[in-house]
C-alpha cells in the first residue's frame, strides 16, 4: 500500500530551508494557503474521530453527496439516492471506477465498513440514526435506518463524512490521519507538520470530481501548500508581498486596504458561524443565572460590528446563523445590549460596586478569567469584551493560548469564560455545544441539565420530517437562550483574498464554503 506520508515537526532553519526548495521553477507548480483563524490547530486528517478538521480535509477526501451555496445536494461518490416514504430506508447508488489512495477500490463494501467506523467515537450522531448497512451488490448501498433522519443528506455532505480507506483505517489504527491520510481526494496528504503546514500532492488518478467543479480532474495545480499563521497580521502581509497566494480568512480590518491593492481580489461569501462568549456554568459566579444574564447583557454586539468589523458581518443575538430557520426564535430571548438592566441584575445577585470599579461581594472581587485563542481577530475581540465587561464592574483577566492547548484547558475545567468562534450552517451545532454528553470540549459550557438533554434528544432523534425538525430544534434553542449559557457577539462573512497575478479561482464560488470543489478549479496564471 502507497502510505508516503510522514509527520515532520520541523526547526526553524529547516522549515527556511526546506521553503527555499520551491523558489524558481518548482514554485509555479505550488499554491499557497493560509488556512483561517478558526481552522487553526488541527491535529489529525481523520474524518472519522477528530472534532476538528480544516479545508484540506476537503481536498484529501470525498463526500458521498456535496451541498452547493443554495443548500441543494448534488451527487458526488454516490450518483443517485432514493428515500422511501417512511424514511426508513435510504439506497444510494455508487460511482464506478473510483478508487482510494492506496489503490484499493471504493465500493459498497467500503461504504458499509466506513459506517461502522463511527461507532464511539464523537462524531457518531452523524449516522447514529443508520441501524444496518446492506451492501446490495458492489456499486449498491442500502441504508437500514432505526428512525427517520431528515438531516441524512447535510451529515453526508458534511466534512466530517470524507470517506477513508477501509484497509489504511484498520491499519494504521490512531496513526490513521497523523501519520497518512488515505482518501479517494483530487489530493494526496504528503506531509503534516501539526501546528505549522500541511503537503498535498496532485492525485493524477483522479478523474471524478463532482458538477460542482469545472475540472473533475485530475486538479490543474501540482501541490497545494496550507499553512498555520495565527497572527492574521503576518498572513495578511504575507499575502501582500506574495508569500502566500491565498488567504482563507481575511480579518474585516484588512478589506479596505487589500481592496486597494491592484494584485489582489476578494470573494466575500455569507458566514457560516458565529464569535461568541462561552460561560462556564460551574465555575463561580456563573453559577448564578442572574450573573450569566448580566454578563450577556454587557456586551455591546451592534457596537462591536461598527467598531472592530468595519460594518461588515452582522450582530449575533442568538446560538444559530441569521439563514437557519431555527434562529427565528421568541425575540425577548434574544441577547441584547443593556448595561443599565446588567448593573441591576449583578446587584441582586449581591455584587456591590467596589471604590475602584471592579464589584465585591464582602472581601472578594469580581475578577474572573477570560480565556481566548492567540489569533489577531480573537484577541482585539476579547480586548474590547473585557473592555465592555468591565463598564458593568466586572474585571476580566484576559489568558490567550494556542488554538490546541486551550482545548485541553476547557477539558480541565479551568476556564470562566472564553471569546471563540465556530463555522457550521446547520441547527444541530446546538447537540455539540450544549449537550451533557460533551463537557469540557466542545461543552465548553460545561451544562448538564435534564430538560436541556431532553429537548437535545428529541429535536436530535425524534424528528421525522423536516418540518418537525426545525420546531423541535427551535424549542431546544429558546431553552439554552433562556438558561444564558453564552453571550452571542458576531455573525462574519466569509472573506476571502487571493493574489490575481499568481493564480485564477473560480467565480461564483460553488458550495457553502470555499473547500475542494473550488480548489479543483485553481489555475495558474501563465
Amino acid at each position: 500500500m502507497r502510505y508516503s506520508t510522514k509527520t515532520q515537526i520541523l526547526s526553524g532553519s529547516a522549515i527556511v530551508a526546506a521553503g527555499l526548495l520551491f523558489s524558481g521553477a518548482a514554485m509555479a507548480q505550488n499554491v499557497s494557503i493560509a488556512f483561517s483563524a478558526s481552522e487553526l490547530g488541527a491535529t489529525a486528517y481523520n474524518p472519522v474521530a477528530a472534532s476538528t478538521l480544516n479545508t484540506a480535509t476537503s481536498l484529501i477526501y470525498d463526500r458521498l453527496v456535496e451541498q452547493d451555496a443554495d443548500q441543494s445536494y448534488h451527487p458526488h461518490l454516490a450518483t443517485s439516492w432514493e428515500e422511501t416514504a417512511d424514511g426508513m430506508a435510504w439506497t444510494f447508488s455508487l460511482l464506478e471506477g473510483v478508487t482510494f489512495h492506496d489503490d484499493t477500490p471504493f465500493n459498497a463494501a467500503a461504504v458499509q465498513s466506513w459506517i461502522a467506523s463511527y461507532a464511539g467515537t464523537e462524531n457518531e450522531y452523524l449516522v447514529e440514526a443508520i441501524g444496518s448497512v446492506d451492501v446490495i451488490d458492489d456499486l449498491t448501498v442500502r441504508f437500514n435506518m432505526d428512525r427517520p433522519e431528515p438531516n441524512l443528506l447535510y451529515n453526508l455532505a458534511s466534512a466530517f463524512m470524507g470517506i477513508p480507506s477501509p484497509t489504511a483505517f484498520a491499519e494504521l489504527g490512531d496513526n490513521f490521519g497523523v501519520t497518512a491520510a488515505v482518501g479517494t481526494g483530487p489530493y494526496e496528504l504528503q506531509s503534516f507538520e501539526i501546528g505549522l503546514e500541511t503537503v498535498l500532492v496532485r492525485n493524477e488518478d483522479y478523474t471524478w470530481g463532482s458538477d460542482l467543479s469545472e475540472n473533475t480532474g485530475p486538479g490543474h495545480i501540482e501541490t497545494f501548500t496550507f499553512r498555520e499563521i495565527p497572527d492574521q497580521s503576518t498572513a495578511f502581509l504575507e499575502l501582500r508581498t506574495g508569500g502566500i497566494d491565498l488567504l482563507l480568512g481575511v480579518p474585516t480590518d484588512f478589506l479596505q486596504i487589500l481592496e486597494a491593492e491592484a494584485n489582489i481580489q476578494i470573494i466575500q461569501m455569507p458566514g457560516v458561524g458565529i464569535s461568541y462568549m462561552p460561560i462556564n456554568v460551574t465555575a463561580p459566579p456563573f453559577d448564578n443565572i442572574l450573573v450569566r444574564q448580566a454578563t450577556g447583557m454587557a456586551i455591546d454586539q451592534e457596537g462591536i460590528v461598527a467598531a472592530i468589523y468595519n460594518g461588515v458581518g452582522a450582530p449575533a443575538h442568538n446560538f444559530l446563523i441569521s439563514s437557519l430557520p431555527e434562529a427565528n426564535v421568541d425575540p425577548a430571548l434574544n441577547v441584547t445590549y443593556n448595561p443599565a438592566r446588567a448593573r441591576e441584575l449583578l446587584e441582586e445577585a449581591g455584587w456591590v460596586m467596589g471604590n475602584d470599579g471592579v464589584r465585591v461581594m464582602g472581601d472578594e472581587r469580581l475578577t474572573v478569567r477570560l480565556y481566548t485563542a492567540n489569533t489577531t481577530e480573537l484577541t482585539r475581540l476579547t480586548q474590547v469584551v473585557q473592555a465592555q465587561l468591565g463598564e458593568i464592574g466586572m474585571e476580566a483577566i484576559i489568558t490567550v493560548f494556542d488554538s490546541s492547548t486551550i482545548r485541553d484547558e476547557y477539558r480541565n475545567n479551568t476556564h470562566q469564560l472564553a471569546v471563540r468562534s465556530y463555522d457550521w450552517n446547520n441547527s444541530d451545532i446546538l447537540d455539540w455545544f450544549f449537550s451533557g454528553n460533551r463537557l469540557g470540549y466542545p461543552n465548553v459550557s460545561m451544562w448538564q441539565d435534564e430538560e436541556g438533554q431532553r429537548l437535545n434528544d428529541i429535536a436530535m432523534t425524534e424528528s421525522s420530517t423536516s418540518a418537525e425538525r426545525i420546531a423541535n430544534f427551535t424549542a431546544y434553542h429558546e431553552y439554552v437562550l433562556s438558561q444564558h449559557l453564552f453571550v452571542p457577539i458576531y455573525q462574519p462573512t466569509q472573506n476571502i483574498a487571493f493574489n490575481s497575478d499568481a493564480i485564477t479561482v473560480p467565480d461564483p464560488v460553488r458550495g457553502s464554503r470555499f473547500r475542494g470543489q473550488s480548489f479543483m478549479d485553481i489555475q495558474i496564471v501563465e
